[in-house]
């Protein structure tokens, strides 16, 4: 591969697979998952399975798109054989299409959120304003065909040009505003009550759907499911260190998720509003929560502006990854982008007119199919014949204790806990 389609540097590296990773999945699903799948004890389980299980499945992306140098076709079918891993990767740039397009509609609506608290305001006389406009079908669908048409731009001007430089810029000003929030949160009265009766984990509420969403979300959250990490990671030059880029990767993502939370939970609970409120919980509680806060507007424009722009990488992520697996097909990138811009607008459409619906895609292909394809990369790359190849990318010493025990992990441990939880979902579900 290119020089001139490769990272600038290890930090350009960093920062834009911290920014496909930190994305809506933090700020928008992290919050009401943690609402509605256990509160403090989904937060405690979350965190164990991104160290335990999502770190070494992000190790195992990360090699295959570094080592197959292609999107998501190509690298299964690496792993695979031609024909089985055609199918799994059609299957899995399906996944990232569905997904990507009532993604696109959540993203939306956050950009409409955050014109609306900058020109308008969020008060008491506006948020019925607010959420008039915001249920509005056909106008959050204009916006989200806009949006769909931006994102597809920058994924058109390609690496160094468009994602890498806006990872750059979206990243630092994230991680500001994020300090600047928790900073002022954490002097609310009652907070240090408030959340310390919060952060008492009930155990007995978890059950076999709450381990799967917290397992899902960790896969969600970083961008696993053989798909978005596979596709960036193609750009890592060879002399790159995979496990200290992923060690960072997930740390960032994981310090985000928790960002997030050391803001919003303390101001959630403190003004009295409910944290189970669905897939809705931020588009149902900013209004009310920055009419109420001192200096509302500004702090809320700042947050939302922080949101939009991180969101707005992810999405460009979302679109990535099959645009840039399919590109080995004899297309022009210009008719390919624009093709998949028209199936993105059409698929978008059932999303922004029935936004309910988006709740029961998101724990279909944001959850289970995330962990399936993530499933199938560490099973055949670990269980495969070349897996002595993959070894020598990560173990500066393959033979070493540390990385024996390691493969060891990832090759029985992390698959065998994830077709657990899986099984056990389908289980309940059903019975």
């Amino acid at each position: 591969m290119s020089n001139q389609n490769q990272y600038t540097s290890r930090l350009g590296a960093i920062l834009t697979m911290v920014g496909v990773a930190v994305g809506l999945g933090n700020i928008w699903r992290f919050p009401y998952m943690m609402g509605t799948y256990g509160g403090s004890a989904f937060l405690l389980i979350y965190v164990i399975f991104t160290l335990l299980l999502a770190f070494p499945a992000l190790l195992t992306e990360m090699v295959l798109g570094k080592k197959s140098k292609t999107g998501t076709l190509s690298a299964y079918e690496s792993i695979f054989g031609n024909q089985f891993g055609t199918y799994i990767g059609y299957l899995l740039i399906g996944v990232v299409t569905i997904a990507g397009s009532y993604y696109a509609v959540v993203v939306a609506n956050v950009f409409f959120s955050t014109a609306f608290s900058i020109f308008i305001g969020f008060s008491e006389e506006s948020n019925d304003q607010y959420h008039e406009l915001l249920g509005n079908g056909l106008l959050q669908y204009g916006c989200t065909v806009v949006l769909i048409i931006l994102s597809l731009y920058v994924v058109y001007r390609g690496l160094k040009s468009g994602i890498e430089r806006i990872s750059r810029i979206i990243m630092p000003v994230f991680l500001l505003t994020m300090l600047y929030m928790i900073g002022y949160a954490w002097t609310m009265p009652g907070v240090l009550k408030t959340v310390g009766e919060f952060m008492m984990p009930n155990f007995g509420a978890i059950g076999a759907t709450e381990i799967f969403a917290a397992l899902g979300q960790s896969f969600f959250s970083i961008g696993l499911g053989g798909t978005f990490v596979v596709v960036y990671s193609t750009y890592i030059s060879s002399n790159k260190d995979i496990p200290k880029i992923a060690m960072l990767t997930c740390a960032g993502d994981l310090g985000s998720s928790l960002l997030v939370s050391m803001f919003l939970i303390p101001s959630i609970l403190v003004l009295g509003m409910e944290l189970n409120a669905g897939p809705s919980l931020i588009f149902n509680t900013f209004p009310e929560l920055f009419a109420a806060l001192p200096a509302g507007r500004l702090i809320g424009s700042m947050f939302l502006i922080s949101v939009s722009l991180v969101a707005f990488l992810s999405l460009i992520a979302a679109f990535q990854v099959p645009i840039t697996s399919l590109q080995k097909f004899n297309i022009s990138k210009k008719k390919f982008i624009i093709g998949f811009g028209i199936l993105q607008i059409i698929l978008a459409f059932p999303s922004a007119i029935f936004p309910d619906i988006i709740g029961i895609l998101d724990l279909i292909f944001g959850s289970g199919m995330q962990v399936f394809g993530s499933f199938l990369a560490v099973l055949g790359i670990w269980w495969g014949a070349k897996n002595d190849i993959y070894r020598k990318m990560i173990f500066r010493n393959p033979e070493s204790r540390l990385a024996k025990i390691s493969v060891f992990w990832v090759r029985f441990i992390v698959p065998g806990t994830l077709l657990a939880v899986l099984i056990g979902y389908i289980y309940t579900s059903i019975f």
